[in-house]
């Protein structure tokens, strides 16, 4: 362990050194301008993705990065919160929560020293859609076998002990609670029940959703979506096409297999069905806070809609474009109304929502989200000036190298690509796609896809009338 750390510091400490110099010392100033305008020009490289599909089933996303000795890898399944079962929201993340407390082989502190002990770090994602643990190691041999012979415990032989799993049903029944309390996480409850009604979606973790869970419900689910058929493996960093292709069997092999599930009688789990068209409403919630959390939201984009470019550049005019978006301008430079303000789209597997969000003080949570509204309706009903969509394609273009900088950001946006099934030149395109929006495309997508009348809209901590 204390090799591999001091290994890290090592490289650290010359990157920052070096840095420093060429900072400090006048006559190196151009060295440090070359490298950087260096590194700008690898940022906006081809990326190279290799892809292909395991013997496991697993499919494989690849990009060969020998900058520093370093691997990154996520495994994701289809196996996010939109898969729990009726009455029992929480399910899949107590499950995937789970995975960490070891193996029939390797227990759980067994399990965390060993990654340790390689200078290894491991991480869980989870949303509505996905669920995946990462995994960055060294390259060298050692390290690099220690940390995926853990990793392969971690994902495919997890034994789920049922002392762990009392403490981590009782740890998220105890987030469920201090949610229930909290304006912000309030809001986005109520929100997306509003905007979902009956659909997966929508539902949220309750007390009572949490306390049906049974130890059984974990194993069943489980073997019902943590298999190599619905695994998505993609890895970044210092290795061949070959090292790759060895290590993704070896991440999967010994994950379940159809034959395995149709043995136990254990059925394969369903993607979450289309959105109904939204019905729109408003909600108030009294709340004891100083402040009113207000939040809009829609369903709208799937992950490789047409209309993502022309709808994504545009909000960057209305609200994901910061101290330049017109919501920022209108709602808190002009009238002080919100501490924050903004707008952003968040495709999913099914059409997920446009989401609008502001806070305030509760005697201007009025007139906050009556301005606000006027904002978004006069914007969808007009589009942004032609100078305001060339700043945005500019801003997006420009700003979109900062998205691949590390290793660790490839991996993330391959990881969506691949999750996804985007075109491999996703991200090698994505800046001329931006670029080549026009007006027309902006406006269009808007008056075609926002539909005023079914915006949802939740306020925690409204007004007394």
């Amino acid at each position: 362990m204390r090799a591999s750390c001091a290994r890290l510091r090592r490289i650290a400490a010359i990157d920052l050194v070096h840095a420093i110099a060429a900072m400090m010392n006048p006559r190196r100033g151009s060295i440090l301008i070359a490298a950087l305008a260096c590194f700008a020009g690898t940022a906006q490289a081809k990326l190279d993705i290799h892809h292909w599909q395991a013997e496991s089933g697993a499919r494989v996303y690849f990009v060969e990065s020998r900058s520093i000795p370093v691997i990154d890898i996520c495994v994701e399944f289809r196996a996010g919160s939109a898969y729990d079962p009726a009455g029992k929201s929480g399910l899949a993340r107590l499950t995937h929560t789970l995975l960490r407390a070891g193996s029939a082989r390797i227990g759980e502190a067994e399990l965390g020293r060993r990654f340790a002990d390689v200078g290894a770090e491991i991480g869980q994602n989870f949303d509505r859609d996905r669920a995946a643990a990462t995994l960055r190691t060294l390259s060298s041999s050692r390290e690099r076998n220690g940390a995926v012979e853990a990793f392969v415990e971690l994902l495919s032989a997890p034994i789920f002990p049922e002392t762990a799993f009392a403490r981590e049903k009782a740890r998220l029944s105890a987030h469920v609670k201090e949610a229930e309390t909290r304006p912000d996480q309030l809001a986005e409850r109520h929100l997306w029940a509003l905007m979902y009604p009956g659909h997966a979606y929508g539902a949220s973790p309750t007390g009572e959703s949490v306390s049906a869970i049974a130890y059984a419900d974990v194993q069943r689910f489980y073997r019902s979506h943590y298999r190599a058929s619905r695994a998505v493996v993609t890895i970044v960093g210092d290795l061949s096409r070959e090292d790759a292709a060895a290590l993704a069997v070896r991440l999967t092999a010994r994950l379940a297999a159809p034959t395995d599930l149709a043995f136990s009688g254990t059925e394969a789990a369903e993607p979450p069905e289309p959105v109904s068209a939204a019905s729109g409403g408003v909600l108030k919630l009294a709340h004891p806070a100083g402040q009113s959390h207000v939040l809009l939201g829609l369903p709208v984009l799937v992950r490789g809609d047409p209309d993502f470019f022309p709808l994504y550049v545009g909000n960057y005019v209305l609200g994901g474009g910061g101290f330049v978006s017109r919501l920022y301008r209108e709602v808190r430079e002009k009238r002080g109304f919100a501490y924050s303000v903004h707008s952003y789209f968040r495709p999913l597997q099914q059409r997920g929502p446009f989401l609008l969000g502001l806070q305030t003080k509760k005697d201007q949570a009025g007139k906050a989200l009556a301005i606000a509204k006027q904002v978004f309706e006069e914007f969808v009903a007009n589009g942004p000036t032609e100078a305001e969509l060339n700043a945005a394609k500019n801003g997006l273009a420009s700003g979109f190298p900062l998205r691949m900088d590390s290793n660790r950001k490839i991996l993330q946006e391959v990881a969506l690509v691949g999750f996804y099934g985007l075109p491999l030149n996703w991200l090698e395109e994505f800046a001329a796609n931006v670029r080549r929006v026009t007006l027309p495309e902006v406006k269009s997508a808007y008056a075609r896809r926002i539909e005023l009348s079914r915006v949802a809209t939740v306020i925690v901590g409204a007004p007394e009338e």
